[in-house]
């Protein structure tokens, strides 16, 4: 074993459980592709005050979670925490709002830091996939992305999860709610760090899992009661459309998620088997986030999933993914001259888009064929001197057993008409 271990709260993907992981970013990735939504990938740390201005100075992931350091250049930056505020900058950057097609859809796959405190289902360093629609102020695209994200656990056979949906108003509406809320909170028992909370950001004292905090919060008044019209209409499309779509949903007034940025539509998806970490994706709108940091006015909506807690969800389920085998053919050379031609036949089952591998290390047959076994491998292609003498090798199936004589120049067509 080597003297160095993964830091804690951490892990490594290895195979085969990686191709899981692998499998998963896919079924999230795919439906977003055949959406217009293109991949932006930006760096793993940014500017300290990205994350502070934009994911909110009074959050737990800004206040206790974020990875910051100063550089030898005498920089201020943190690792990411979350995705937005990153796709937002990038997008900002590089003027992708002025190329005239609004909203620029983006989505992004990638690893964020938090320094959490380590359980199953959260760790310090996590993987997403998320997805960004910047530009546009419209229910239809809070719409499409909560479908597209059921879309995709759904098509992971997950079933036993749940939407949560609620609004959070605007800057027209959430003012006069915020004044409300602090007016209860200032009346109950919290300890000195909550009560600066409630001056900062008061929502967050919702978010509170604490048991003594959540007993004195019954009677709190509630934002949907203060909602303006036009939040209470646009928040009514999107039920209506995802109701329309046959996407169940559940209200969820007390909804307000972890990041200060979001405006109007907040949605989390949450999985049961899951216990207390039982989040495994969720986003909403952040209509102001891009003035925060500094841009123009660009109303937008996202979410992230995440890849770690999806994975759990699938245990949970006992959902097993049927994932292609890394391997289809393993060739066993046996002598010089057969490692030459079986070389050469590898490299050319590989050209023809055949996963195909190679008994490397002079093995003998007999621990040449355990690791094509092993390989996962359908088929060995074996070929000793006698054979080559001939022109022939020897196709292997490894599942029944059966062995065929093949033509050298035949090799790739019958390994493929087998493989069908």
């Amino acid at each position: 074993m080597s003297t160095f271990q993964a830091p804690k709260g951490t892990y490594d993907l290895i195979p085969p459980s990686s191709a899981t992981y692998l499998a998963v970013r896919e079924a999230i990735a795919a439906p977003l592709r055949n959406s217009g939504y293109g991949y932006i990938e930006t760096p793993g740390f940014e500017n300290v005050e990205l994350f502070a201005r934009g994911v909110g100075e009074s959050t737990d992931i800004v206040t206790k979670e974020m990875y910051a350091f100063e550089t030898k250049g005498g920089d201020r930056l943190a690792l990411r925490p979350e995705g937005t505020a990153s796709t937002l900058r990038a997008a900002l950057e590089a003027n992708l709002h002025k190329g005239g097609n609004l909203p620029v859809k983006l989505w992004y796959s990638g690893s964020y830091y938090r320094y959490e405190r380590p359980q199953k289902g959260r760790y310090r360093h996590f993987s997403q996939v998320g997805a960004e629609a910047i530009g546009v102020e419209d229910p239809a695209l809070d719409a499409e992305l909560i479908i597209l994200a059921n879309h995709s656990y759904r098509s992971l056979g997950l079933s036993d999860f749940r939407i949560l949906l609620n609004s959070l108003g605007d800057k027209e509406c959430r003012p006069v709610y915020r004044a409300a809320l602090q007016d209860f909170l200032r009346g109950l028992e919290l300890d000195e760090e909550t009560r600066r909370r409630i001056e900062i950001n008061p929502l967050r004292v919702l978010d509170d899992k604490r048991e003594s905090v959540q007993e004195q919060l019954i009677g709190a008044p509630m934002l949907r009661d203060y909602l303006c019209e036009a939040c209470k209409t646009y928040h009514e499309q999107v039920r209506e459309l995802l109701t329309a779509a046959g996407v169940a949903f559940e209200d969820d007034p007390k909804l307000v998620r972890g990041l200060d940025y979001y405006t109007r539509t907040t949605f989390e998806f949450v999985h049961d088997g899951l216990g207390s970490q039982s989040a495994v994706g969720g986003g909403g709108r952040y209509d102001g986030l891009s003035e925060m940091i500094g841009g123009p006015a660009l109303p937008s909506v996202g979410w992230a999933l995440g890849v770690d807690r999806t994975v759990l969800a699938l245990e949970a389920e006992g959902i097993t993914l049927d994932l292609p085998a890394a391997t289809s053919v393993y060739a066993v050379p046996l002598g010089e001259e057969a490692r030459r031609v079986l070389f050469g036949k590898v490299t050319e089952l590989r050209l023809a888009g055949v996963a195909t591998d190679f008994a490397y290390g002079g093995k003998g047959l007999k621990n040449a064929m355990k690791s094509a076994n092993r390989s996962g491998a359908r088929l060995a292609l074996v070929a000793g001197e006698r054979d080559l003498a001939e022109g022939l090798v020897q196709l292997k199936d490894l599942q029944s057993g059966e062995q065929t004589a093949v033509a050298l120049d035949a090799v790739v067509d019958e390994v493929r008409r087998a493989l069908a």
